[in-house]
């Protein structure tokens, strides 16, 4: 998983060293992948996302899916 080799400041700048690719990631976003880079699952991030961030429970899950698909088009998953 290339996720692991992004670095991330706490501002959602991502840096791929791999590639040299940089893009920036919104707060919502930035939760997820350092979640993903802690081992936690998408169902678990999908389940704590309510509570962060002002997001609906039933579209939790559909979100963070949605972000994971995206993360593996760019090919970091």
């Amino acid at each position: 998983m290339r996720l692991h080799q992004l670095a991330i400041n706490d501002e959602g700048f991502v840096f791929d060293p791999s590639t040299g690719e940089s893009f920036t990631l919104n707060h919502c976003g930035l939760f997820i992948v350092q979640a993903l880079k802690s081992g936690k699952s998408a169902d678990e991030i999908a389940k704590l996302l309510p509570e962060k961030f002002d997001e609906v429970p039933e579209t939790a899950e559909r979100d963070v899916l949605d972000f994971i698909s995206h993360l593996k088009s760019y090919h970091l998953m």
